[in-house]
């Protein structure tokens, strides 16, 4: 595969940003009467994938878990505004899941309803999703799914934070040789840098990337 296919989008990609563009318009119209609206779309900017990926891994359709993000920030936006959540009663991590967890099952359910009206086979089309086990009391499966998109979701959200903090020329050297792990003679040759200005963005976008994933763990505590 040649350099220019992997910095081509895959179709996939661009749906999907399509989608999360759309959604995230559609949300901050439905926020229009709330306070600090760019608060919550800097919520929706950190948290959307990790919702949509564990939403994704649960068994729903990529428009049922893009129509889960936006159900579970206006729940989360909701609650904030009466003062629901109670930092002493768990973490935001174990919160934020279980406010997933209820809008997963919000969509499968709406799925069922949905097939039955259709006059479909609803329990055909529910006997891999996931969410079945999901359900299960102890919630291990969704523990799991949930740890490792929180580590992923938080990593994409730094990453987005930094990008608007640095050069694109040091971004995108950042990104070929730490994030995508080349060769620092194959970035040097590819983008017609120095070996020292790969070291240096290294270094440079690595420092804000450390303090941004600093912050959002405090964020998250």
């Amino acid at each position: 595969m040649s350099d220019d296919n992997e910095e081509k989008p895959a179709e996939k990609d661009r749906v999907i940003e399509k989608a999360y563009a759309k959604t995230r318009k559609s949300l901050i119209a439905r926020l229009d009467n709330w306070e600090d609206q760019k608060t919550w779309d800097e919520f929706y900017q950190t948290y959307w994938k990790l919702i949509y990926s564990v939403a994704i891994k649960s068994g729903l359709r990529s428009e049922e878990a893009f129509d889960c993000v936006q159900e579970t920030i206006l729940s989360i936006a909701k609650q904030s505004k009466k003062n629901l959540y109670d930092p002493e009663q768990g973490s935001f991590k174990t919160w934020l899941m279980n406010m997933t967890r209820w809008r997963i099952n919000d969509q499968f359910r709406k799925r069922k309803k949905d097939t039955a009206m259709a006059g479909g086979d609803w329990d055909d089309d529910r006997k891999t999703a996931v969410i079945d086990r999901i359900e299960d009391p102890n919630g291990e499966v969704l523990d799991r799914i949930w740890d490792t998109e929180w580590k992923q979701g938080i990593a994409d959200a730094a990453l987005s934070r930094v990008k608007a903090q640095v050069s694109p020329k040091q971004y995108q050297i950042f990104d070929y040789y730490v994030v995508r792990e080349w060769d620092a003679d194959k970035v040097k040759k590819k983008l017609g840098v120095s070996m020292a200005q790969v070291y240096l963005a290294k270094h440079r976008v690595g420092a804000v990337l450390k303090k941004e994933l600093e912050k959002l763990e405090d964020e998250t505590e």
